[in-house]
């Protein structure tokens, strides 16, 4: 088992260019001290992911923006997994909204792709995420985090981003693009691995 570093105050780079993601967890680290920094700040270059899972590619995001910036580095993959669609989109979520990264694009085909199924097609689905914290020096940590949930369509709610207007956590009416900002940080995947990288690191 890997022993947990501590990670001390000052600057992280989140391995990340989409503006929504180091947001969420650029308010995740808030009260740790941290100083966030994101790659597209920083001029990182986006690294193909080349690995067949979500936390294959956490690591490699982290581990490449950590040597880029001779700074620790903090990557998140993350996506839905349909049931009924034997996991899809996957690793692939960002990939399904095409160059533009038009996620209602995105949405569009996963409910189309249930409906080819027909209208008895179960929806439930998860959000998977898989945070890796890596150092220059090459250590690297990773926590795995999910949400399980039911899609509805049509998409509700402008608070979120990706697919959070067409999932709804279970137990839950509201969807992650419905729900305040604060109330889902509490409970989405992101959370749960960020609770388990916070208890290990900090």
């Amino acid at each position: 088992m890997t022993e947990h570093r501590p990670l001390a105050p000052g600057k992280l780079v989140i391995a990340s260019h989409n503006a929504g993601k180091v947001r969420e967890i650029g308010e995740l680290l808030r009260p740790h001290g941290l100083e966030v920094v994101s790659a597209t700040e920083l001029g990182l270059p986006e690294p193909e992911e080349t690995e067949d899972s979500f936390i294959g590619n956490a690591e490699l995001k982290a581990r490449a923006a950590a040597v880029g910036a001779d700074l620790p580095a903090l990557a998140d993959d993350s996506g839905l997994a349909v049931d009924a669609l034997d996991g899809a989109p996957g690793i692939y979520s960002a990939r399904w909204a095409g160059e533009s990264r038009d996620f209602m694009v995105a949405m569009g085909r996963v409910e189309q792709a249930l409906r080819d199924q027909g209208t008895d097609t179960p929806r439930t689905a998860r959000f998977i995420c898989a945070l890796s914290l890596a150092w220059p020096d090459g250590h690297c940590e990773t926590f795995e985090g999910k949400v399980e949930g039911e899609l509805t369509w049509p998409p509700r709610g402008d608070k979120g981003f990706g697919y959070d207007p067409i999932f709804v956590p279970r137990g839950h009416d509201l969807t992650f693009g419905e729900i305040e900002p604060e109330k889902k940080h509490a409970m989405s995947h992101r959370a749960a691995a960020f609770r388990k990288l916070v208890e290990a690191v900090f």
